[in-house]
Formats: structure tokens, sequence, C-alpha cells
């Protein structure tokens, strides 16, 4: 009866490793390859099936990342540029916010352009 548990607490173990293992699906396609490879490494898998399981992220990050340049391509190949700027302009206001800030150069180039400066 002890086998059976074992073996049950074997079965159930794996099967949880491989609900969250599937369960990272596509979020798998935004992960690194590092962060797939320690989320895996938990699970004491073979190394074939963590190199197929970062294969296939890569290609569905590929994938999903090709769709999205076709999709938007296609978008925006029906946007005519000067019609959507003519019409920006004319609904908003343009407002610009800027920061600028003044930061000392190192001491030795400040030097070196000092003397430099002098020299007729």
């Amino acid at each position: 009866m002890t086998q059976k548990k074992e073996k049950g607490d074997k079965d159930s173990g794996f099967s949880e490793a491989i609900k969250r293992v599937v369960s990272i699906g596509v979020g798998a396609a935004f992960m690194t390859e590092d962060a797939i490879k320690s989320f895996l490494s938990e699970f004491q898998l073979p190394k074939d099936i963590v190199s197929g399981i970062q294969k296939n992220a890569r290609s569905a990050k590929a994938d999903f990342l090709e769709m999205i340049r076709e999709e938007l391509s296609k978008k925006f190949e029906k946007v005519d540029g000067r019609k959507f700027l003519d019409e920006l302009l004319e609904k908003y206001d343009v407002e610009v916010k800027a920061t600028f800030s003044f930061k000392p150069k190192d001491t030795k180039e400040s030097q070196k352009n000092a003397d430099s400066s002098k020299e007729p």
C-alpha cells in the first residue's frame, strides 16, 4: 500500500509539474530563456524536455511578433499620414513640456578646454 502511495505521490508531482509547465503557455513566449530555464529547473525535468520547451517558447515568441508586425503593417498602409496629422492638429492643442539640466563636465575635460581657449 505504501508503494502505491509513493507512486501516486510521484505521479501527482509529475502531473502538477506538467500542469504548471502548460500553464505558463503564452507567458513563456514573453519570458527570457534564462527565466524559463530557472522556472523549469525546480521540476528536475530532463534536459531534452527543457530545451524543447525553450525552443517552443522562442518559436511562439517569433510567431507572435511576426503576426503583430503584419497586422500593424496592414493597418498603417491604410493610414494617410498627412490627413491624420492634419486631423490631429485640427482637433487637439499641442503642449510640450521639457526639462533641461546642466551638469558639470569632467574636470580634466573642462581644464583642457579652458587651456585651449587661452591660446592665441
